[in-house]
């Protein structure tokens, strides 16, 4: 079975002596796990060769990190400052990062792509050519993890985990988490709709013309590269600001997006305004969408009401029930 946490890279050993001391503590480690993978990865594409974390190093990454939202980059940057100063207790000089300024208030509000945005994403995705003749070019597997992204909601490190085993096109069904993946620690299934269903097919029909030794196997990862290797963060962040620059769609700057987990909060918006639309109740619809999504509770689901509202203003008053419940103070002041 692979392990999607073995780290190869120079700093390997600490990460991984760090994550076992926090585990003897009885602490939560999962988004320490994929902090540490993600810079595991970006160490190796840097080319570092001495175990040290240097401000060079972290002023790179943090460069390459225009996608996290703020609360998100500021956990990562906290993550590996806590690994710097292990590396100095334990006799590694290592550059540890001031704490970029953070707030706690998560009334950000996501980039939500319209109809019409999506579908020219998905047309400008089937265009895509070759720039290079790199055996690790992602371009093969990212038209169908963008629609997969966009029908399902699954974080990106979610969709980057899936093994082929955990792609049931029997049943229509994704197994999600079975790798540790989700941010919660907790599987779930997923449903894979028809039109989603038919483009993983092909998908699968075009990779498998690939001459990759056990490409098939069920341990083997789902979206991969030309030579067989899995997708990374980075590759769909850079593939997907590209094609929806491509589109017309503005790049609002670092941090603001559009980003990739834009896809999820606009599968979100979109499902719930299918669904009241179509008269489900929405105190029925919530509990649905919180399970696709893999919210642990209805409090992270509940913000997706005043997203769908924006959005669609048209239904703001099949939702002013709950909305008066949820958001008393902003919809009472409007």
């Amino acid at each position: 079975m692979t392990n999607p946490f073995d780290y190869r890279g120079v700093l390997a050993p600490y990460m991984k002596a760090l994550i076992r001391i926090k585990e003897s503590w009885g602490l939560t480690v999962i988004s320490t796990r994929w902090t540490y993978k993600e810079f595991d990865e970006y160490t190796i594409q840097y080319g570092l060769t001495e175990p040290v974390i240097t401000k060079d190093l972290i002023g790179s990454w943090a460069k390459s990190r225009e996608n996290d939202c703020v609360r998100t980059f500021y956990g990562k940057c906290c993550r590996l400052s806590e690994l710097a100063r292990y590396m100095n207790e334990h006799g590694v000089k290592s550059y540890i990062m001031p704490l970029p300024k953070c707030t706690n208030d998560r009334g950000f509000t996501p980039y939500i792509f319209t109809k019409e945005q999506m579908q020219a994403i998905f047309q400008e995705s089937d265009r895509l050519q070759r720039e290079s003749h790199r055996k690790d070019d992602p371009i093969m597997s990212v038209p169908c993890l963008i629609r997969l992204l966009y029908s399902t909601g699954l974080r990106i490190t979610e969709a980057l985990s899936l093994r082929n085993k955990d792609v049931d096109l029997d049943r229509n069904i994704l197994k999600v988490g079975t790798w540790g993946s989700t941010k919660n620690g907790e599987d779930r299934l997923v449903p894979i709709c028809n039109s989603l269903k038919e483009n993983l097919l092909r998908y699968l029909h075009y990779r498998s013309m690939l001459p990759i030794l056990g490409i098939t196997d069920g341990y083997h990862p789902f979206f991969i590269k030309l030579n067989g290797t899995a997708l990374s963060s980075a590759n769909a962040y850079r593939w997907f600001k590209k094609i929806y620059t491509k589109c017309g769609i503005a790049y609002k700057g670092e941090h603001f997006g559009p980003r990739v987990h834009d896809l999820r909060h606009t599968m979100a918006t979109h499902s719930l305004a299918k669904m009241v639309r179509e008269g489900l109740d929405i105190y029925a619809a919530l509990p649905l969408l919180a399970a696709c999504l893999g919210h642990k509770s209805l409090l992270s689901t509940e913000e997706y009401v005043r997203l769908t509202c924006n959005e669609y203003p048209e239904l703001l008053e099949q939702c002013s029930s709950l909305n008066d419940f949820i958001y008393p103070e902003k919809y009472g002041s409007e």
